[in-house]
């Protein structure tokens, strides 16, 4: 089953705990520390908007992309009136904006969705080609360590009111591939309840893949930071933030 269609209606109320705001918070650090206060950004796997709407707030023009209709359809039905906030149904290995951006950001780990090295080089490089010259790409992801120590062969239940799932991860070393098989319980009409699973597969990398990917792919490496900490990222760092410039455009070559 292809991920994020069923579950995209309860995706924000089994995220609630998720830290979008500090988060937010870091990635505006970020980019204000390189200068980066205004002007068009753009997000890779938006999602529902959780992230794409707290930018918009704080003063980019925002740009939010994703491969999943219904997910995209709760992050519009969220949007303020005049907001105006552009969604693209699109993948990210393949995606097309119509002109440079200053910034491209993506959060909660959706780069490990791109499980094929050579895939997820095209994607820094598609970067690469829509920044704005020394425009900003901003990204976290799971490193391989967590998927090792802390989240591979792991089970996690949750019930709720009216939702319950299961969910079950299942890592290869070998591959560095992380299986999720999640199964939900939704509940209908009086005491019935429907049942349905999605399958998702991620990758986990290292600090040192990443870094060789970015600069492959013709961007500045800049730094990698422990996302919990904000520290330089560790051998034990379980999400880190990649910091890369574009590389490679003047405005005089545009």
């Amino acid at each position: 089953m292809e991920a994020y269609t069923d579950f995209a209606a309860l995706y924000d109320e089994f995220m609630e705990d998720t830290p979008y705001d500090e988060w937010c918070d870091k990635i505006l650090s970020i980019l204000q520390g390189h200068g980066i206060s205004d002007g068009l950004v753009c997000e890779l796997g938006a999602g529902t908007g959780e992230m794409t709407k707290r930018l918009k707030t704080a003063g980019y023009d925002m740009i939010g992309i994703d491969n999943s209709e219904a997910m995209l359809a709760i992050a519009r039905e969220k949007e303020e009136e005049g907001s105006n906030i552009l969604y693209l149904l699109q993948d990210m290995r393949e995606f097309e904006l119509y002109g440079t951006v200053r910034a491209i950001v993506s959060v909660c780990d959706c780069v490990n969705y791109v499980t094929d090295p050579e895939e997820l080089l095209k994607v820094f490089k598609l970067c690469n080609n829509y920044l704005d010259p020394e425009g900003l790409l901003v990204f976290d992801f799971n490193t391989r360590y967590k998927y090792e120590t802390v989240i591979g062969d792991a089970t996690i239940a949750e019930n709720g009111e009216d939702a319950s799932f299961i969910w079950e991860n299942y890592y290869d070393s070998e591959s560095s591939m992380n299986e999720y098989d999640i199964t939900f319980f939704v509940k209908e009409e009086g005491d019935m309840y429907r049942k349905f699973t999605e399958e998702h597969f991620q990758r986990g990398y290292t600090t040192e893949e990443m870094k060789s990917l970015i600069e492959k792919a013709g961007m500045v490496f800049v730094d990698a930071l422990d996302v919990d900490t904000m520290a330089p990222a560790g051998n034990e760092s379980e999400r880190v933030y990649i910091i890369a410039k574009e590389k490679g455009k003047s405005w005089k070559t545009m």
